[in-house]
């Protein structure tokens, strides 16, 4: 067959009447505008309820819920949210109720112990890396690794040695410590260590007994919080590979062990969509049971942003 220039017959097509179909957007979902001194919760509330706005509510309204009936909210942190400077907001939640345990990656323990003991971290490794020095900080190698080897040796998890020491010691910026709040609020910290992919890894203190027990025994830990997450939340803010995997190992531990995880609610938030986020904590953990969300912004603008609106909310 040879197909032909011809026109399609429009004569005949089928039409209905505009009011009669079911639209996606309608004049009740569109925003607001914003009046000068209305306040941030006026401005939440103006949002158009429409795609990434009706999501930013939604898990607005998930974590203020999970406060409100005292159900479990778990975040993962990852390196980048801290050395953005954000450990004060979030240290401001965990105050007011919105954090129940807190989970992160070597890299991200290594920023707040920096931030802890100097007030500064993020080194420049385009600078360093050339002459050898990158990583080579004494403090970050010597003592991060005592601490874990000691803690570790004491049968504490990797967080729950950093934490206590840094409350405990009175590091000179400790309040802006998300380790040192952990230890004084009673919150816990897991840390979730990759061999080889962190700074301490390379100094001769590093131990791997201690590096691998001590995480070990922080996923066991995280397992048991991820456990009491029925009609609650876990965020996983800026970790693309490590948590989202541990994140994942540890809901099959949990339906291995008949739990259930009803109601459960997973956010996603990054500057963009990373494949293991999005099928490890947005899709499979939810699937029958509750609602997985992905809000993509930078972390800096974002997360100050979400923790206004929650004591907004509150």
């Amino acid at each position: 067959m040879t197909f032909t220039y011809d026109d399609f017959d429009l004569s005949d097509i089928c039409t209905y009447p505009l009011a009669s179909r079911t639209s996606k957007v309608r004049r009740e979902d569109f925003a607001r505008p914003y009046a000068k001194g209305a306040g941030l919760g006026a401005w939440l509330d103006g949002l158009p309820r429409i795609l990434a706005a009706a999501d930013f509510r939604a898990v607005v309204d998930a974590i203020a819920d999970a406060r409100r009936r005292d159900a479990g909210i778990l975040w993962g942190i990852g390196a980048h949210v801290i050395k953005t400077g954000l450990s004060p907001v979030l240290i401001d939640l965990m105050e007011r109720g919105f954090v129940s345990g807190l989970a992160t990656n070597g890299a991200g323990l290594i920023h707040d112990f920096e931030i802890a003991l100097s007030g500064s971290t993020s080194e420049d490794v385009d600078e360093t890396l050339g002459p050898g020095r990158f990583g080579m900080a004494a403090e970050t190698g010597e003592q991060l690794n005592r601490v874990i080897n000691e803690g570790v040796a004491a049968g504490l998890g990797i967080g729950q040695a950093v934490s206590r020491h840094l409350h405990e010691s009175n590091s000179a910026h400790a309040r802006l410590s998300l380790a040192a709040a952990s230890a004084r609020l009673g919150i816990p910290l897991t840390v979730h260590v990759a061999i080889g992919t962190d700074i301490t890894h390379m100094h001769p203190a590093a131990s791997g007994a201690a590096l691998g027990e001590g995480s070990l025994r922080d996923f066991r830990y995280v397992v048991s919080n991820v456990a009491k997450l029925a009609g609650g939340v876990y965020l996983n803010c800026g970790s693309a590979v490590v948590l989202p995997e541990v994140f994942l190992k540890a809901v099959s531990l949990v339906r291995n062990r008949g739990v259930s995880l009803d109601g459960l609610t997973t956010v996603n938030l990054d500057i963009v969509r990373h494949y293991r986020p999005q099928t490890n904590v947005v899709s499979r953990p939810v699937a029958g049971v509750g609602r997985g969300y992905t809000i993509v912004g930078h972390h800096e603008i974002m997360i100050p942003l979400l923790a206004a609106a929650l004591i907004e909310k509150s």
